[in-house]
């Protein structure tokens, strides 16, 4: 029911196809052994050996083979969208989903339900604990009661009086169904006010960690697989109570059957228990099979969400109108979607093989019950009262079994997204943003970067930055020019604290940046990134969040949009800062490229950093709003602000007190604009390129004009 859930969130691409029935046979054979592959998987196996001489890699962890891949993940995504579930330690473990397991783990499913539950609500916490005890010992009570009214009413005598003497069994039968409804409705309304007090208490753990990692964490696709399965494990921490709350009950109430029935019989119980066996390794079959299929194809959800997503999205609708992309997305979304439904396919045919071997199973078992129990009554071993009170109990017994089985297996797969939820929290603890370290100095005279270097995991041999060593004296403005790929903005990013050098060292006068208090020196840092957040907030937050945690107040606002010449953009606004900047919430409103490259000014100035990074600010302008812009640019450095500006409009630098150019991750060039001009390199030569696109050409006249 967890992943049925969770399909049903995802529909369109929750699961696989053509290579997903490879991959999950292959999986099968792990699970089943070399010895009972089916002949399907023999066949396709063995025809690969003989072609290739190896099993497949795939077989291996490999990824799959890309003669398997659907020519939309092909075409779209490059290549498959698979996850091995190997791809860290803890997945063994997790799928040994086995009687033995489901027992052993009963425990600590409980404690940790538990746990869950009394951080969010204690005393709902309480209630449902003692209500669902009580209810168990009810229920024994109440079987008793029916041995001894059963007792009373098939002994000889008149009628009249076996119902007398029955009379205060009854009496206390009826007692135990009014308490039992009693404490039902005390549990109903606990756990309806923990479930979404747990959920919520897990979502906020997980928002949390996930905020505070570092920004290569969450450009690593690793950690964002686990971001993705985890997100689940808070839902998941909401039906563990309901779950935990039936396995309870269900344990006390087969604990009182048994308990009765080996009174009245030790041969009945192992019967019993050899009734739900069945049902028990069918329902752990299927959990294993679903939840290693979701680990599987969870990146392929993801990707289907995104062609939906696209197909609705404000910012890609007039292309797809003018272009006409709709019908290509659809019919991608379409083949990604009958991925999916193949893979839950197979599953579905493994499901019905497994619940009619099971179902079989089991009608063999009752069947071997109840001759037992004829049986008893035949030879006279147990008397009729007794054997009908046995009835009861076998069938109150197999139901609080079933339920029991049932339950604790729903109880283990939700816990296994939980305990997804809790590997990202501790793997985002190893990975979060260090607190504390050394204080930066107060009033420092330059930034020093000395041998950095540093490197984007996974992606092209050559760094991002190689061996830069530069100064950026503060209060000054500072350009950083070249060609695109030439290592700015990830300069800036090494500045700003999002990543970490390689190699090399930044210095806050003789301070190592690497040891020092991280969010103290964000503190320090303002940017305006070329692809600022657009926050579907309103004008006003929109240019708060700058500074967050600072109180908002209407001065700080007005400074703020006058320091970044963003009057006339706040002033067209139909409610002004209190219009809503997403058009697609009622009474939304959108602004241009220019109009959100000033209020992302306006949000730097508001932040009052002591170091302004502005990386491309005026992509979006106008010449003469241009001109405004750099104009208030240069009042803020005139301040004692540092702003280190990135950009290619080389005319634009012309006012800054130091350039330093990049090529390919190398520093080449470094000095006044004037310098780099007279000096005839790299600056100089694209500065010249640029001015001959403004040079005006005039064409010879023919002689004929």
């Amino acid at each position: 029911m967890g992943q049925a859930r969770r399909a049903a969130e995802a529909p369109q691409a929750g699961h696989g196809a053509r290579e997903g029935q490879a991959r999950g046979k292959q999986r099968e054979k792990n699970t089943r052994g070399e010895g009972q592959k089916e002949p399907e998987e023999r066949e396709e196996q063995e025809g690969r050996e003989d072609q290739e001489g190896h099993e497949r890699p795939e077989a291996q962890g490999a990824r799959p083979d890309e003669r398997d891949v659907s020519e939309s993940e092909r075409l779209l995504f490059g290549g498959p969208l698979r996850y091995d579930t190997g791809w860290n330690q803890h997945q063994d473990a997790f799928l040994e989903l086995n009687f033995r397991a489901m027992v052993t783990r009963l425990p600590s499913l409980l404690t940790a339900t538990l746990r869950l539950a009394r951080q969010a609500d204690p005393r709902a916490a309480r209630i449902v604990l003692a209500a669902e005890i009580a209810r168990g010992a009810a229920q024994a009570v109440g079987l008793l009661a029916m041995n001894a009214v059963l007792g009373r009413l098939i002994t000889g005598g008149v009628i009249e009086d076996r119902l007398r003497g029955a009379a205060p069994a009854l009496a206390l039968m009826a007692a135990v169904l009014l308490l039992a409804a009693l404490l039902r409705a005390a549990s109903t309304y606990a756990t309806g006010r923990l479930e979404p007090k747990v959920e919520r208490v897990a979502t906020e753990l997980y928002l949390e960690r996930a905020a505070a990692v570092e920004l290569a964490a969450i450009e690593d696709h690793a950690f964002h697989k686990l971001l993705d399965t985890a997100q689940y494990g808070a839902r998941s921490s909401r039906y563990m109570i309901s779950h935990g709350t039936r396995v309870v009950n269900a344990l006390i109430s087969l604990i009182a059957s048994a308990g009765v029935l080996t009174v009245l019989h030790p041969l009945l119980l192992p019967l019993l228990v050899t009734m739900t066996l069945p049902s028990a390794w069918s329902a752990l079959t299927n959990a294993r099979r679903r939840y290693e299929s979701f680990h599987t194809w969870v990146q392929h959800a993801r990707a289907g969400h995104l062609i939906a997503s696209l197909l609705t999205e404000p910012a890609a609708a007039p292309e797809i109108r003018v272009h006409g992309v709709g019908p290509f997305l659809l019919r991608h979304f379409r083949a990604m979607s009958e991925t999916a439904e193949a893979e839950q396919a197979r599953l579905a045919r493994l499901a019905a093989r497994t619940g009619l071997v099971a179902a079989t199973w089991t009608g063999v078992a009752t069947l071997a019950t109840y001759a037992t129990l004829g049986g008893l009554l035949f030879t006279g071993t147990m008397a009729l009262a007794v054997a009908g009170t046995a009835v009861i109990a076998i069938r109150s017994g197999s139901a609080s079994l079933n339920t029991l089985v049932l339950e604790v297996n729903q109880l283990h797969e939700e816990a296994l997204f939980v305990g997804d939820l809790q590997r990202l929290y501790v793997e985002a603890a190893e990975r979060a943003i260090p607190v504390g370290g050394v204080a930066l100095p107060e009033d420092p005279r330059e930034i020093r970067f000395e041998n950095v270097t540093f490197g984007y995991p996974g992606e092209s041999a050559r760094p991002a930055l190689d061996d830069v060593t530069l100064s950026l004296p503060l209060g000054r403005i500072i350009a950083l020019v070249g060609e695109n790929g030439s290592g700015k903005t990830t300069l800036v990013k090494l500045l700003a604290g999002l990543y970490k050098p390689d190699g090399g060292r930044i210095l806050w006068d003789g301070v190592d940046a690497a040891e020092a208090d991280r969010h103290r020196l964000a503190e320090r840092i303002a940017m305006v990134a070329q692809d600022f957040k657009r926050w579907p907030f309103t004008a006003r937050v929109n240019i708060a969040v700058g500074r967050s945690a600072a109180p908002l107040t209407e001065e700080r606002l007005a400074a703020s949009i006058a320091e970044a010449g963003a009057g006339e953009v706040v002033a067209d606004l139909p409610r002004g800062l209190d219009t809503l900047l997403a058009r697609h919430f009622s009474g939304g409103h959108e602004l241009s490229g220019g109009q959100w490259q000033r209020l992302g000014i306006a949000r730097a100035a508001y932040r009052r950093g002591r170091i302004l990074i502005v990386d491309e600010p005026t992509a979006a302008l106008d010449a003469r709003a241009e001109l405004e812009v750099f104009e208030k640019i240069r009042a803020l450095a005139g301040n004692g602000q540092t702003v280190v500006l990135i950009t290619h409009r080389l005319a634009s630098v012309r006012h800054a007190d130091l350039v330093h150019v990049l090529d390919q991750g190398r520093l080449v060039e470094s000095g006044t604009p004037d310098e780099l001009l007279a000096g005839g390199g790299v600056y100089a030569e694209l500065y010249a390129l640029q001015a001959e696109q403004f040079t005006v050409q005039t064409p010879a006249r023919s002689p004929s004009a």
